[in-house]
Formats: structure tokens, sequence, C-alpha cells
């Protein structure tokens, strides 16, 4: 099986995923290797050890342990091991074509993206009664990659409510199934860790407005937010993964990080001993119920013909994982990696669509959708009559007169600040431009609107700076002659653009109705890829640090007492 999922194929398609090239040099070395014990495939490095430990004299052999002399027979047969343990074969499995040009080209052909069907399908083939679906949430655009009703159309637990009398537990033909939310890439919100920890009230609420009308009667206490790049909060997934047991499903639409998460919190080999040294003075582990996981052998045969899921990959303590990379659809097919010598096992799922916004930019460029490290962005202010560009794609224009905003893309993508009619010709590739575009030639008639935007959000509290500091003047919000409204646009896939507006109280209408509120309208290829939400503040949290302003440095008294003395002495004399 492929590092996508991929079952192997020997004909068809050299584009496909799972085929392999039998003229690439690390598939010839493996198939040469493939019917020689690994025992008798010694390094250049085991060999040398081999022809010093031979020439060495007693002495030497006793310090090494090898008292009876150095038989390497001896020593390959004592590292073999029976068929009921571990398989640890240390010869690397090559990738499939696809999988090599997606490592090293950035470049592969698309697959076919499953639907919710199919993937409630793959989970209602589990073999285990206990599962656990890992909803991966992408922070870039959350809630955006959030899949609705998700917890209906896979017939899992319901969330736990308020009320504690509630039931919580629904088997569902012999299984139950429950969810938890996983925010990845939690690195692109905040620089440091502490900093995310405290968006997370910010993140929960978000989400219940994602889950809609039902959000507000559920605990959520089943959300995380983790980065598998810096280690924020991965181990304590893996805990949780490990004490489960059963099957753990990744679910999620694509490019959200799931195969890069599936890495950081698989339990490999010596997790058990890890969680034993944590445990306590006694050594016992937490008590753990049973989960009426299956037998072993019913998950390590081979997938019935016509399955969705395919079969396991055999127990290893370190197991290949799957293929990272940043191109949509890396994944084609289910990855199923078991753990704990049958505890469970981890299965890595295709992801779900997430919008087409890819097809609409040249090809060279589609890679700069995606935000690999936190954007710092620079501080873009739209005066009345002027519209935010961004990379020819999107369009920003204000829509209250006499008002200025300011926006804070945290895009990989290029803005400019620029007329609003320059800004339309420009983006409907009606006249040339030295401004930086990545939209493909006839997606400018393409471009409609996405809607009229609010920014009514008060945030007033938050930017009003010193003025209502505690520690500072701490005035109260009310008593200020201003008001400040905010919002964040989400573009789908690649971030979000935090817009802020200052505008006097006298102004707004103590019933704040929608139209007193600063409003924007965006501009996007067939008019979406566009949502907003709550504004979390983000320029707040890593906005460059403010230099204060220096006096005039001192004048160097480098060798002024010696030019002292010596006008002294001319003096005198």
């Amino acid at each position: 099986m492929a590092g996508c999922g991929a079952p192997t194929v020997g004909l068809g398609d050299k584009q496909q995923a799972g085929y392999y090239n039998p003229g690439r040099k690390s598939v010839k070395l493996f198939l040469a290797q493939a019917n020689q014990p690994w025992g008798d495939t010694l390094s250049a490095e085991s060999k040398t050890f081999d022809h010093a430990a031979r020439q060495a004299g007693d002495a030497i052999q006793g310090q090494l342990g090898l008292e009876h002399g150095f038989d390497s027979e001896a020593v390959r047969h004592a590292t073999d091991r029976s068929d009921k343990e571990i398989n640890e074969d240390p010869r690397p499995l090559p990738s499939c074509n696809r999988c090599h040009h997606l490592i090293h080209h950035s470049s592969a052909s698309p697959i076919v993206n499953p639907t919710i069907q199919s993937i409630h399908q793959m989970i209602g083939e589990s073999p285990y009664s206990y599962n656990h679906i890992y909803h991966v949430l992408d922070a870039a655009d959350f809630p955006l990659s959030f899949v609705p009703q998700l917890q209906r159309r896979l017939d899992l637990t319901p969330q736990r409510s308020h009320n504690r009398r509630a039931k919580t537990r629904v088997f569902h033909q012999g299984r139950r199934a429950e969810i938890s939310f996983i925010i990845t890439r939690s690195d692109l919100l905040a620089p440091q860790k502490a900093q995310v920890d405290t968006l997370m009230p910010y993140l929960v609420q978000v989400l219940r407005d994602a889950l809609g009308p039902s959000g507000e009667d559920v605990r959520l206490g089943n959300v995380r937010c983790v980065s598998a790049k810096r280690g924020w909060w991965t181990t304590q997934v893996k805990d949780e993964i490990w004490n489960r047991g059963g099957g753990g499903w990744m679910v999620g639409k694509v490019n959200v990080g799931k195969s890069n998460l599936f890495e950081s919190v698989f339990p490999k080999a010596g997790h058990e001993r890890n969680l034993t040294a944590n445990s306590g003075s006694d050594g016992k582990l937490k008590a753990t119920r049973n989960r009426n996981i299956a037998e072993p052998q019913s998950w390590l045969d081979d997938a019935e013909e016509g399955s969705l899921l395919p079969s396991s990959q055999p127990l290893q303590q370190f197991p290949s994982m799957p293929t990272v990379s940043h191109f949509p659809g890396t994944t084609s097919s289910p990855i199923r990696v078991p753990f704990g010598n049958g505890k469970g096992e981890l299965i890595d799922l295709p992801g779900l669509s997430r919008g087409s916004l890819e097809d609409h930019v040249l090809e060279h460029h589609r890679p700069d959708l995606v935000m690999r490290q936190r954007v710092k962005p620079e501080q873009q202010v739209i005066k009345p009559g002027q519209s935010l560009l961004i990379s020819g794609l999107i369009r920003i224009t204000p829509t209250t007169p006499d008002v200025t905003i300011l926006a804070y893309p945290f895009l990989p993508l290029a803005s400019h600040v620029t007329s609003t009619d320059k800004a339309t010709a420009i983006s409907i590739q009606a006249q040339p431009s030295g401004v930086p575009t990545i939209a493909k030639s006839g997606v400018g008639p393409r471009l409609a609107s996405a809607g009229v935007f609010r920014l009514r959000w008060d945030v007033t509290k938050q930017r009003a700076g010193p003025l209502t500091a505690a520690a500072a003047v701490g005035l109260s919000t009310k008593v200020l002659p201003f008001v400040v409204f905010s919002t964040d646009i989400l573009v789908e896939g690649c971030g979000w653009v935090e817009l802020v507006a200052q505008v006097r109280k006298r102004d707004v209408e103590s019933e704040k109705s929608g139209s007193t509120f600063p409003g924007v309208e965006i501009w996007s290829p067939n008019g979406d890829y566009i949502a907003e939400r709550r504004p979390m503040n983000g320029w707040l949290l890593g906005r460059p640090k403010a230099v204060t302003a220096r006096t005039r440095p001192r004048r160097s008294m480098k060798g002024a007492k010696k030019a002292m003395k010596l006008g002294n002495r001319k003096l005198s004399n």
C-alpha cells in the first residue's frame, strides 16, 4: 500500500495513485531485496563490525559480551523474531509515482474526493465496537472547514448537553461512535502557545455559531487546539487516543492537516512505557474500560471484495506514516495503522471537497493559496473611494461613505489599496496593470458579489488602548465619544482579513439596526469562497512592538580626560 493509501497497481495510468515505476532506483532496490531475509542485507558499517569482531582477541570479545566467540549467524538468528512478535523490517518501502511527485515536485494528478455517504460507509465497516471520530478543522479559515450536520449524517452519539441526566451512550447497529473537534495549525493564530490558549473561549464560541441553534445547548468540552509543527497539545491528544483504543477516524476536508496531525498524535512504540512512568509511583495506568475490541485476526485479514475499507497494515513499532504535502487531496484511500498490539488503530481518511478556488488561479501560483506559516500583515488604510485588491482575485469595497476602514489581511497573497475604479478594472481584467495578480485569464467576467458584510461586533474595549486599560486611564466605553466595530472576512482555504472601523457614537442609532454598522461589499469568483465570523483581534496578538523614542545619545568621553590634561599643560606653559 502506498503512502497515500492507494492499493498497488501494476498496469494502467502511470499518473494514478498506487502505480510504481519498475525503472525507478528505489523500486529496483526494494525488489532486489524482497526475496532476502533482512538480516542478510547488511550495511557497510555492519560488515566492517563483523570483520573487526572476528579479528579481535578473546579479551576484546569478552568486553563486547562475546565470551564464546563471535558468530554472525548466531547474532542474526538472535535478532529474528517469531510471527507472533511485531514485524520490524528496516528496509524502506518505496513510494508510488504519485507520492514521489508530491514530495519532490509538488505536483500530482487530482483524485476524486469522497462524499459524506462514502465516509459513513467506511466507518460502518469498522471491526471495532467503539469508534471515535476526530473532526479535524483548519485554523487558517476556521470555521469554514467545519462539516455541517456531521453528527447526524454519520449516526454519531449526540453531543453532551447541559442536562447532566441526558443519555450519553448511543449504539447504532452494534457500534458506538463519538466525536471530538481538533483545530490544527494553531501556530497560524498567534506566535506563542500561551496566546493560543487564551483564544480557546473565542474558538469554542465560534464553533457554537457554526453549529447553529443547537450549539447553545451543548457543552463542547471535546475541543482541542493543536499544532503539529510546534508540538502544542499533541501529547495530550496522543494520550487520549491511546486510552480510548478502538477505532480512531480522522475526518475533515482536504488540506486541513489530517495527515500531518496523524504523524504527531499516533501512539508509537514505547508510548505505554511513557504513560506508566508518568502515572505515579505505583506504576499503574489509569483504568481504561473494555471497549469490546474485535479479535485481532478479524482486522488483519484481507478486506472483503467491494469494501471501501482496505486491510490494515501489519503491526509495527514504527510504521510508515501517510504522505504529507500541501497539495489538496494527498490521501486517496483510507490508511489504517494499528497500535498497542491490537489495542486499536488510527485511520486517516481522504478529505472531503473544500471548494474549487484553485481552479481560478494560475497553476504555478496554486501552492501560494496555502498559508504555511503565520502571516504578519501590514495595516492597510481603505479611505472613501478606495478598495482593497487581493492578488487580482478578491476585491473589498467599503459601502459606507465618510468612514475609513483598517484592513489586516492574514493571507499568503499580496494585497494592494487603490481607487475603486482602478480596482474594478483590474479585477475584471479590463486593463493591464503592474499590480501582481494570480487569476487565470478569463476569470474577470466571472467575478460576482459575495454580499455586503457589516462590521457589527463592538471591539472598543480592546481597541481603545490606554483609555480603557485598567492600569492606565481606565475609562468605561460608555463615556467614550466613539465606537470601534470589527469583523473577520474568511477566504476559504487561505486565511482571513480583519476589518476595523471607528465611527462617532452619535451616528450610531440606539437600536443598532444593520444599516448603521459600517459595511463592505466583497467580490470573488462566482461570488463564492467568502464568509465572516466574529473578530479574533489577531492584529493585537502579534502586532509589531512599538519602538520607543530614544533621546540623543551621550557624547563619547573616550580620551576626553587626556585631552583636558594636554590642554592644561599648554595653558601652564
